[in-house]
């Protein structure tokens, strides 16, 4: 059974063309279904381990991508024009947004790369479910996943990547803590950084962050509890994890 076309419809001396049949409308709203639900699943990947990026950001970037893939298509069989111009222009306006969220926060710490290189092969995922390519999508959503978790549990196991975790130690004045904190991080070869300090009633806080791999990290947090100089000791975790 063919499909029928709509015929146009005209107001006035404005004539709209609606050479679009309703098997391709349903054919399209299938594919931003699919683009929708494809970005979901790596936003959700995102949100659980709190990045900025999370499960909307993903979702709506992969469903415009495919959005603008089907407008770019579409545009130029009504106007006779380039197929490919409006799509082209995702790249640059991802790489705009990915750019957005990287941070360069103090120093040396760079955060937010894996956050931009994701939202990048995200667009292109919405492009190819835009594009009728849907197992490619669907097996680059699976690749996606995969790479974020695995990897990253590989990068922890092998304790390749250096971080910066955070730590709170308390004591009876700041400059007696910060010199015990000095002598357990000494033998390790580690400094103190972003140190601070928060007097309370009964003791002081003290807050700072260590540089190393999360091997090296343990043996920090392991050398801060037996040391006795301390009230109390807690491992705030990486101030910021891809």
């Amino acid at each position: 059974m063919e499909a029928r076309a709509y015929p146009p419809v005209q107001f006035g001396r404005i004539k709209f063309m609606f050479p679009i049949t309703i098997t391709m409308m349903a054919g399209d709203m299938e594919k931003l279904l699919l683009a929708a639900l494809l970005g979901g699943l790596i936003g959700l990947e995102r949100e659980a381990k709190h990045r900025p990026a999370g499960l909307r950001t993903n979702l709506f970037i992969c469903m415009g991508a495919a959005m603008f893939t089907l407008l770019s298509d579409q545009l130029a069989v009504l106007h006779i024009g380039d197929h490919t111009r409006i799509a082209a222009q995702i790249i640059p306006g991802i790489g705009f947004i990915g750019a957005g969220s990287i941070i360069h926060a103090r120093g040396d710490l760079v955060t937010g790369i894996t956050s931009a290189a994701t939202l990048f092969v995200v667009a292109s995922v919405g492009m190819a479910v835009g594009g009728g390519l849907y197992m490619i999508a669907i097996f680059a959503t699976l690749l996606i996943l995969a790479v974020l978790s695995l990897l990253g549990f590989l990068e922890r196991f092998t304790s390749l990547k250096v971080m910066l975790f955070a730590y709170e130690v308390t004591g009876r004045s700041a400059e007696e803590t910060t010199a015990q904190v000095n002598e357990v991080l000494e033998p390790l070869h580690f400094m103190m950084e972003n140190v601070q300090v928060a007097p309370t009633p009964r003791h002081v806080r003290v807050h700072f962050e260590c540089e190393a791999t999360r091997r090296n990290q343990e043996r920090v947090l392991r050398g801060l509890r037996e040391s006795k100089a301390f009230e109390s000791v807690a491992a705030l975790g990486p101030v910021q994890a891809e």
